[in-house]
């Protein structure tokens, strides 16, 4: 047979990881991944309003609906990985304590200026942070000192922070983690924190489902845990 293109649409939360295990997975199977990255709000809307895709990694709220809506298949969800949201740094610089809930809501306030994803259109990490600051009443002081990323993997909050944009960046762990060149503090406190299952799933007009779910196997398996742990996600 032939090799085919398998169409994957991913929360930017798992670039790296696909950037990884991409080429081992072509060379077991002669297929090739062809990976689209973008905030999984995002591509839930996209895949809801019928965009082609072999396979899809979104969170697994987005999963439930999209399988409500008959746009994915019903069966085919599986578990790949949580995702928490963490602070990172310019490289170097001093780390603020982000030990507990008081401490982080006086390094927001310290800093001049924060990369995270928008609340609207962007991320989840966004849609969260902007609830954080809205709890902890900084919200308005928080405004003023935002830098959005762009969405997706031009517009992570780690390059905005490697560019000297901002002092701080917030996002998915695994979306700074993928920034060479800052330093991650480390994850949100527990009492702030937004921990997102992520979920892969076949979409109901896969042109290559059995493609797809081989993927979906591909991630599942040991080899892939190493790696999603190594990249900032909890292994399912």
């Amino acid at each position: 047979m032939s090799p085919i293109d398998i169409k994957v649409l991913s929360t930017t939360a798992m670039k790296t990881v696909f950037e990884e295990l991409a080429p081992a997975f072509e060379r077991a199977t002669g297929n090739r991944l062809a990976v689209t990255l973008g905030p999984s709000l995002r591509l839930e809307k996209q895949l809801g309003e019928g965009e082609v895709a072999d396979m899809a990694i979104v969170s697994a709220s987005g999963a439930r609906d999209l399988v409500a809506s008959g746009k994915m298949v019903a069966g085919s969800i599986v578990d790949i990985a949580k995702s928490s949201i963490g602070v990172a740094v310019q490289k170097g610089a001093p780390k603020p304590d982000i030990s507990s809930v008081e401490s982080f809501k006086r390094a927001m306030l310290e800093a001049k200026s924060i990369a995270c994803s928008k609340p609207v259109g962007g991320g989840q990490s966004g849609v969260h942070l902007a609830k954080v600051f809205e709890q902890l009443g900084i919200a308005e002081a928080m405004q003023t000192k935002a830098k959005y990323g762009a969405g997706g993997a031009a517009g992570l909050a780690g390059l905005v922070v490697l560019r000297g944009e901002a002092d701080i960046g917030i996002q998915q762990m695994a979306e700074l983690m993928a920034v060479d060149g800052i330093d991650v503090v480390g994850p949100l406190p527990p009492e702030i924190q937004m921990v997102t299952p992520f979920v892969a799933g076949i979409p109901t007009n896969a042109s290559y489902a059995e493609a797809g779910k081989a993927v979906i196997t591909f991630l599942t398996t040991p080899e892939a845990k190493r790696v999603l742990k190594a990249k900032g996600l909890e292994p399912a």
